[in-house]
């Protein structure tokens, strides 16, 4: 199987957020920017895939700074590593205030999808192939985040007494 670059399935999501998207206080809810790191990350990984995806985990969501009312959200999200049917998709956030044009980054995730075929089960993906240095890196720090991931798995089924 050929395998795809990176540029070929990134890609970057605006949307403004608005009152509904808030508190009262017209802090943006986590969970609004949860959704919208999830949405994104998932049309990285359909691209990548060319088929049906489903989020497996994600590792962690760091929020840097609050997203206000008025704001436009950017959320740019690109495949870091690829296993056999499984893939992990970072993400960036980031807020800007259209008016005055400052751009804050605000959060960053790292999701991990399982590619599934016409019967719902997990399919062979094609690999990824980095190009440039950061992406080679990325590449690198992903394949990591991946061995923790499956040592921490390991360690709570040998813990589990049930």
């Amino acid at each position: 199987m050929e395998g795809k670059e990176i540029k070929t399935s990134s890609i970057t999501v605006v949307q403004q957020m608005t009152h509904q998207d808030a508190n009262l206080a017209g802090n943006v809810h986590g969970g609004v920017i949860m959704k919208l790191i999830d949405n994104t990350a998932g049309i990285v990984g359909v691209r990548h895939t060319g088929g049906n995806v489903v989020t497996a985990s994600i590792d962690r969501i760091d929020f840097h700074s609050p997203v206000f009312i008025g704001d436009l959200l950017r959320v740019s999200a690109s495949v870091n590593y690829v296993g056999k049917t499984s893939m992990e998709v970072g993400v960036r956030v980031e807020a800007e205030n259209f008016a005055t044009g400052a751009v804050r980054h605000t959060g960053s995730a790292y999701l991990t999808f399982v590619a599934l075929d016409e019967k719902f089960k997990p399919k062979v993906i094609p690999p990824v192939v980095p190009v440039t240095e950061t992406e080679k890196r990325r590449f690198c720090e992903a394949e990591e985040r991946k061995k923790l991931r499956l040592m921490a798995l390991d360690m709570k089924k040998s813990k589990c007494t049930c």
